[in-house]
C-alpha cells in the first residue's frame, strides 16, 4: 500500500500545499482538487477490494489521511466526510441503494458528506417521526460540510432509542434550510447548519436502523480516524519549522506525533482510551502551529501566510469532530501545560 501513500504525499506537496493560502484567502477549494482526489482513487479509499477500493489496511489509511491534512485541511475536511457513506454501503442489507449508488462513490462520481453527530446527545438533536412510507425529521444538524459540492447526504437521525442511517439529497428548500456558517478557519469547507422541519425521509432511503447504544459504541473507528487531521497539521508545521533551520525543534515535534498515533491506535481496542488521545493530538497541532510562529517571527501575522492559517486550523481542530470527554481532556492538557 505504500503506492497509495506516495500518491497522497505528491498530492499533498505539488497541488494541495502550495494552493492552501489561496483556499483559505477566498474560502473556496477549487474543483480541481476533487477532481484530483477521485483521479487518484481517493474516493474509494474506505471500500474493500470487492467494491472497487484499494482494500487498505489501517496503517495506509491513516498515513493517507495525515499527509491530506497537512496539504490543505479544507480539501481534507470535506473530502473525509465522503467515506461514512462508502463504509456503511458496503456493509448495508439493502441491495438497491447499494448498487445504485457504491460504485459511483468509490469512483467519485458522486461526493457525499455527513450528518449524524446531531443523534449522539440525549435528547438527540435531530429527532425522526415514523409515518406512513418513512419517518419526518424535525431538528437540526449543525455543521455539515460540503454543501454545494456533495452530491449525497449520509444523514443519521433519532426515532426514540433507534439511529436511522439514510441518504438524502443536499437540496434546501421548505422543509430543509441551510445556514452558511462564518468559520475562523477552513471556510472552504462550505460548512453549514442544516434546520429539518417536518421533512420527509422515504422509506427507500433508509439503509439501516440500529439501537443509540450500539451506534455510539461503533464511533469508535471514525472518532478514531478523526485524529489524523491534527497530527497531519503538527507534521506540516514541523516541516515548515525544519526550513527555518530549527531540525530540533522540529524533531522534537515528530517523536510526539508517533506517541500520539501508537495512542490512537491503541485506543482501538481500548475505547475508553480515545479521548484522552485525541486531546493529545489535537492539544499537539496547536501547540506545534505556534511553535512555527515563534521561529518564523513577526511576518507570520501577516494574512496569507502559512503560520498565522495553521493556527486557525488547529483552534478549528480543537474542536472539530469533538466530544465533551476530548474537551474536558483538552482543558486538562491546557491547565497543565
Amino acid at each position: 500500500m505504500t503506492d497509495l501513500v506516495t500518491r497522497a504525499q505528491a498530492l499533498a506537496d505539488d497541488v494541495l500545499f502550495p494552493a492552501a493560502t489561496e483556499v483559505d484567502l477566498k474560502g473556496e477549494v477549487p474543483s480541481s482538487h476533487f477532481d484530483a482526489l477521485a483521479a487518484e482513487g481517493f474516493y474509494g479509499l474506505a471500500a474493500p477490494k470487492e467494491a472497487g477500493g484499494p482494500g487498505a489496511d489501517l496503517s495506509t489509511i491513516v498515513q493517507v489521511l495525515e499527509t491530506l491534512a497537512g496539504g490543505c485541511l479544507s480539501t481534507m475536511f470535506t473530502w473525509i466526510q465522503h467515506h461514512g457513506l462508502v463504509a456503511a454501503l458496503t456493509t448495508a442489507d439493502d441491495a438497491d441503494l447499494r448498487d445504485r449508488y457504491l460504485p459511483r462513490l468509490v469512483s467519485g462520481e458522486l461526493k457525499a458528506g455527513a450528518a449524524f453527530a446531531a443523534v449522539i446527545p440525549t435528547p438527540p438533536r435531530l429527532r425522526a417521526g415514523r409515518v406512513e412510507g418513512g419517518y419526518l425529521l424535525d431538528g437540526e444538524a449543525p455543521f455539515v460540510s460540503g454543501w454545494g459540492v456533495i452530491d449525497l447526504l449520509q444523514l443519521c437521525a433519532r426515532d426514540g432509542d433507534t439511529v436511522v442511517s439514510a441518504i438524502i439529497d443536499p437540496v434546501a428548500g421548505e422543509q430543509l434550510e441551510a445556514r452558511p456558517l462564518d468559520l475562523v478557519a477552513a471556510q472552504g469547507t462550505a460548512t453549514v447548519h442544516l434546520v429539518f422541519t417536518r421533512y420527509f425521509l422515504p422509506d427507500d432511503r433508509v439503509y439501516g436502523k440500529i439501537p443509540h447504544a450500539d451506534f455510539v459504541a461503533g464511533n469508535t473507528f471514525a472518532s478514531r480516524l478523526n485524529g489524523c487531521a491534527p497530527l497531519g497539521l503538527a507534521a506540516r508545521a514541523a516541516r515548515l519549522i525544519e526550513e527555518l533551520g530549527k531540525a530540533d525543534v522540529a524533531a522534537g515535534i515528530r517523536t510526539e506525533i508517533d506517541a500520539v498515533r501508537l495512542r490512537l491506535d491503541a485506543a482501538l481496542a481500548d475505547p475508553p482510551s480515545l479521548p484522552a488521545a485525541r486531546a493529545a493530538g489535537a492539544e499537539l497541532a496547536f501547540r506545534a502551529a505556534g511553535a512555527l510562529v515563534a521561529a518564523n517571527g513577526s511576518t507570520s501575522v501577516l494574512a496569507g501566510r502559512h503560520p498565522q492559517r495553521l493556527v486557525r486550523e488547529a483552534t478549528f481542530l480543537l474542536v472539530a469532530a469533538s466530544r465533551p470527554e476530548i474537551k474536558t481532556g483538552l482543558l486538562e492538557l491546557f491547565s497543565r501545560n
